[in-house]
């Protein structure tokens, strides 16, 4: 299984972007896709899941009703739509592959995602 995550960029407070997970390989909708991101001198954090199966999603407290989380079937894509980015929300974003049979709550813990993409950088300026 591969992933590739693409989508960041430069943004002002404020704006908008919409990250792109693509997977290839296994059977998509067996699989939970995670986002995770990570900034400098700090731990990888939980960011949003959406388990392919049933379409279920959770998001972290920080960013509930500023991002979405979304797929494509068609196109084996998952998407985290982000609006109102804060400078806080800089960091490297991850979107990572687990077995779709975690619960959500256990979705949140990045120990249990299996394959990881390269990340792609978000930077939001004040």
């Amino acid at each position: 299984v591969q992933l590739q995550a693409s989508g960041g960029g430069l943004v002002q407070a404020g704006g908008s972007l919409r990250l792109s997970c693509k997977v290839s390989g296994g059977t998509f909708s067996a699989y939970a896709i995670g986002w995770f991101r990570q900034a400098p001198g700090k731990e990888r954090e939980f960011v949003s899941v959406i388990r392919l199966n049933v379409g279920s999603t959770s998001y972290a407290d920080s960013v509930k009703g500023r991002f979405t989380i979304s797929r494509d079937n068609a196109r084996n894509t998952v998407y985290l739509q982000m609006n109102f980015l804060q400078p806080e929300d800089t960091a490297v974003y991850y979107c990572a592959v687990a077995p779709g049979s975690y619960t959500l709550l256990g979705l949140t813990t990045a120990g249990v995602y299996v394959y990881w993409g390269q990340g792609t950088q978000v930077t939001v300026s004040s």
